[in-house]
């Protein structure tokens, strides 16, 4: 991204911007407070699914974690960020997974999940850039 860590890192970590640069998602509601472990809102995607969002962890501007769950599906995202000559490189780590009979589909979009977390991020960079 061509702006610091910080700067990156206070734009992601806001769920309040997230329709901004998150392809899959229409809005959020119910935003608990400022960023911080434990915040908590809704995702409300395009499609009508509504996931509760959580930051478990929280260590700005390295480090972000969130975790959604949504009818036996749970869904991880870990974002590290790293300061570069240029600006920053944000490296996401993103698992998904469903309980029970939900855990084949769960294996399906574990493997398509980083796909749109690096295009989704890429639309922010351009959102961030000068």
């Amino acid at each position: 991204m061509p702006v610091p860590c910080a700067v990156a890192f206070d734009y992601l970590a806001d769920p309040r911007n997230r329709a901004e640069w998150q392809s899959s998602l229409a809005r959020v509601e119910d935003v608990d407070g400022e960023p911080r472990v434990g915040q908590t809102w809704v995702d409300v995607t395009k499609p009508g699914l509504r996931p509760a969002m959580e930051t478990t962890e929280l260590d700005r501007p390295h480090r972000w974690t969130e975790i959604g769950t949504w009818r036996g599906f749970s869904a991880t995202l870990t974002l590290t960020f790293t300061e570069t000559p240029t600006g920053c490189a944000v490296e996401p780590t993103m698992t998904v997974r469903g309980r029970g009979l939900r855990a084949p589909l769960g294996a399906v979009l574990d493997a398509l999940a980083p796909y749109a977390v690096r295009s989704d991020l890429r639309h922010a960079a351009s959102m961030l850039a000068p």
